[in-house]
């Protein structure tokens, strides 16, 4: 199994009725862990009960919590969560909190370093000093794998250039992709002319665009993989894309072909979407049914 750091946010995601622990970093390396990969994550949490709940769940659930900074001049995050008719979500994120406040140290760049992967998205350089730390780590990372998980106003056009110049795999979701190419004056309005423009603007040959219910697109090493979607009862859509990249990078790095990787990749994706809460737990027997019912 692969070695995987995730940087970024740490949160509670906090419903009208209860609150879950996530932040999308997070929830990729929880389905990461659930895969039996090592897996640590670098943020920070308040020294608060908020905090250590989440840091015993964090560790409970089999990642390296050794990264994990306590600060006592923020709180942990928190973010206010409201799901439409359809279980979409919109989101208000409470500014600062801990995970703004990451500092940049030698044991956590070691373990970037040394890692097989470096997962992070745009949302922690909202903050000077996180997006800071997170420019440092990527210098030394091997392989990274930028999410951008983009939350309005927390991003520009500047740093999600220089973000996935810097990245070797880049996943969308295809309002995303849309919204980024503008930026870039792509003239194209396909999906997979879009998706190729972006690899060759950014010279990244492994790009992932999510299409919601109706499935996703890989381009990997220069060929396109599809799956359309599986028909499912949504709960809430919170965390289903991060489910997906974990799902998907997991298979990548254990040397699966491509379409077996966002075939299964999509089922863990509607899984998720179909349950409660970001991270719901999945089995084996859980996934392989879904994919091929008797």
């Amino acid at each position: 199994m692969s070695h995987i750091v995730c940087f970024g946010e740490v949160l509670w995601d906090v419903f009208p009725k209860h609150k879950k622990i996530g932040g999308a970093p997070l929830n990729v390396a929880l389905r990461l862990a659930a895969f039996e990969h090592k897996v640590a994550m670098i943020s920070a949490v308040g020294t608060d009960e908020l905090g250590e709940v989440l840091l015993k769940y964090v560790s409970e659930n089999n990642i390296n919590t050794t990264y994990i900074q306590k600060l006592e001049s923020y709180k942990t995050g928190e973010v206010q969560v409201v799901l439409n008719a359809k279980g979409s979500a919109s989101y208000s994120i409470e500014y600062p909190r801990a995970w703004d406040k990451i500092n940049l140290k030698q044991d956590a760049k070691l373990a970037v370093e040394a890692s097989d992967a470096f997962v992070f998205g745009s949302l922690v350089t909202r903050d000077e000093l996180s997006k800071q730390t997170l420019f440092d780590l990527i210098e030394v990372a091997k392989f990274r794998v930028f999410d951008l998980n983009l939350r309005p106003p927390f991003y520009n056009k500047e740093l999600l250039i220089y973000l996935m110049n810097k990245a070797n795999f880049i996943k969308f979701n295809d309002d995303e992709l849309y919204e980024v190419c503008h930026y870039l004056g792509s003239k194209y309005h396909g999906l997979e002319q879009n998706l190729r423009f972006i690899a060759q603007e950014t010279n990244t040959n492994q790009i992932c665009v999510t299409k919601g219910q109706h499935g996703a697109v890989l381009l990997y090493e220069n060929r396109l993989y599809y799956n359309s979607g599986y028909q499912i009862q949504v709960q809430d859509t919170v965390g289903a894309g991060d489910s997906f990249l974990a799902s998907l990078l997991s298979k990548l790095l254990n040397k699966v072909a491509p379409q077996d990787a966002v075939d299964f990749a999509c089922a863990v994706g509607a899984l998720v979407a179909q349950r409660e809460g970001a991270n719901p737990p999945l089995s084996t027997f859980d996934i392989e049914t879904f994919i091929n019912p008797e």
